[in-house]
């Protein structure tokens, strides 16, 4: 499973994230890359709010949340259950 992160932080801060974990970290997000993906743009503060996908191995998303504030984001723990799951599907 990977994951990958993106910001619309300037590459220097988007890296002193990325030297905290373990994914890469993009940056620079621009308002017509959030159009792009569908995504809540904040014109106030100039930011994409959270936008996750689960993609599959075949690059189609499985899974999307999109919010517009701290909550409603995916937990890492129920991302793993979903990718068992589909995984033992698709071994039957």
């Amino acid at each position: 499973m990977t994951v990958v992160a993106a910001s619309v932080d300037p590459i220097e801060k988007a890296q002193e994230v990325a030297d905290e974990v373990n994914f890469p970290v993009g940056y620079g997000v621009t308002r017509e890359m959030a159009d792009t993906l569908g995504s809540y743009w904040e014109d106030r503060r100039q930011i994409i709010q959270p936008s996750e996908f689960v993609l599959g191995p075949d690059g189609n998303v499985m899974a999307a949340s999109y919010s517009d504030g701290p909550l409603g984001r995916m937990d890492a723990e129920d991302i793993v259950k979903m990718v068992n799951f589909y995984e033992s599907m698709k071994n039957k």
